[in-house]
């Protein structure tokens, strides 16, 4: 579940192994490329973790940030 701390969306992810973590990080990496939103994100083997703030906004957490998160969760899907 996304939680919004400091003006960010937060939320971890933690796979099987890393390839799982890194297919999952690709296949967001075209979602956010679609959207024109790129996430604050990191990946340490089985773990992805992904913060979304809108920079053009001050960084804030805005719409944009929103239909990202829900875009990612589909992928979970």
């Amino acid at each position: 579940m996304w939680e919004e701390q400091d003006n960010r969306l937060k939320r971890t992810f933690k796979f099987r192994d890393f390839s799982e973590a890194f297919a999952f990080m690709t296949r967001v990496a075209f979602l956010a490329e679609q959207q024109n939103h790129h996430p604050n994100w990191s990946n340490v083997w089985n773990v992805v973790q992904i913060e979304l703030t809108t920079h053009d906004e001050a960084n804030t957490v805005t719409e944009k940030d929103r239909k990202l998160a829900k875009s990612i969760d589909g992928l979970l899907n």
